[in-house]
């Protein structure tokens, strides 16, 4: 058997792997939308005249478009809607992988939207208009994360109210910003399909997509990783972080998420810290909970703001 060979082809596919989920695309754009609605388990043709409302109702609000440099030189951008009523309230909203700002939040900012709360959607490093090559997965973004919250309160005032909301990746980047010293204006955390660390949704997402052994292809991603991206798999987890949380956190997923096991948000929840609260959308797959019970996803949302504000 010839090993140099074999090594050779394992290093070829750790590094086409590690570049189709972690590396920006090409053509310079983070958008994955035919890879995460292939793994979401969700039809999302069947929401499309919704999301054609939403973004045609989006498009008429006043818009902001702030930059901030973050810890390691990058220019990361958002859209900023401030509510016309001059509201002191602030929806943080973090999108998930593949995705953007907008595009992630088209549901919830109608909610926050009506709520009185102004919105900040930022895209996350390497997605969007935000530069970077490298997606953080959460452990780089929760630092942006920080960096973004410090430019509300600037912008907003000290006497502003935050509340953190994040889907997916954005989910998992608020609990894991949940342990960094946040500012008193950050009153919770609402988290929609968070996962639990880096290293444990890729060997969930290769178990699914790849035919090869997860813990062979982490093993080289998470060295490449560490040499590119700035940072290892095993960095930051999300329920280490949880565990010194200071603020509430909501906790929501759905049963039927085939992406981010819905098991994730029961870890999450039993090691959070924190005042908490937990609510699993039966059938719901991922990042569909606010479409499939919008009613009752606002409801639930609605009160742990107002019990902890």
């Amino acid at each position: 058997m010839d090993y140099s060979s074999k090594e050779s082809m394992m290093n070829l596919v750790i590094t086409k792997v590690y570049e189709s989920t972690m590396l920006r695309r090409p053509d310079g754009v983070g958008d994955r939308t035919e890879l995460t609605q292939k793994i979401s388990g969700v039809d999302w043709d069947k929401y499309t005249e919704y999301f054609k409302k939403r973004h045609a109702e989006i498009s008429t609000w006043e818009c902001e478009e702030p930059e901030i440099t973050s810890f390691d030189g990058l220019k990361l951008r958002a859209h900023f809607f401030p509510h016309p009523s001059g509201s002191k309230k602030l929806a943080i909203a973090f999108h998930g992988y593949g995705s953007d700002g907008i595009a992630t939040n088209l549901g919830i900012s109608d909610f926050f939207r009506k709520e009185g709360y102004s919105m900040l959607m930022p895209d996350a490093r390497a997605h969007g208009n935000s530069e970077g090559e490298y997606i953080g997965f959460g452990v780089t973004d929760r630092k942006d994360a920080l960096e973004w919250i410090k430019w509300a309160v600037d912008r907003c005032g000290e006497d502003t109210q935050i509340w953190l909301y994040g889907q997916s990746m954005g989910g998992a980047t608020v609990l894991m910003a949940s342990s960094l010293d946040l500012p008193p204006q950050v009153k919770g955390i609402v988290s929609d399909c968070g996962f639990t660390s880096p290293r444990k949704i890729l060997s969930s997402l290769f178990a699914t997509l790849s035919p090869f052994p997860p813990a062979m292809l982490l093993t080289g991603i998470d060295a490449m990783s560490r040499e590119k991206g700035g940072f290892g798999l095993d960095d930051c987890d999300a329920i280490e972080e949880v565990k010194n949380a200071k603020v509430p956190i909501l906790f929501i997923h759905g049963s039927a998420d085939p992406f981010v096991p819905a098991s994730m948000c029961g870890e999450l929840f039993e090691a959070c810290a924190s005042k908490k609260e937990k609510v699993i959308y039966e059938g719901a797959a991922h990042g569909e909970s606010y479409y499939f019970d919008t009613n009752d996803y606002e409801n639930r949302v609605r009160a742990f703001i107002k019990e902890n504000s």
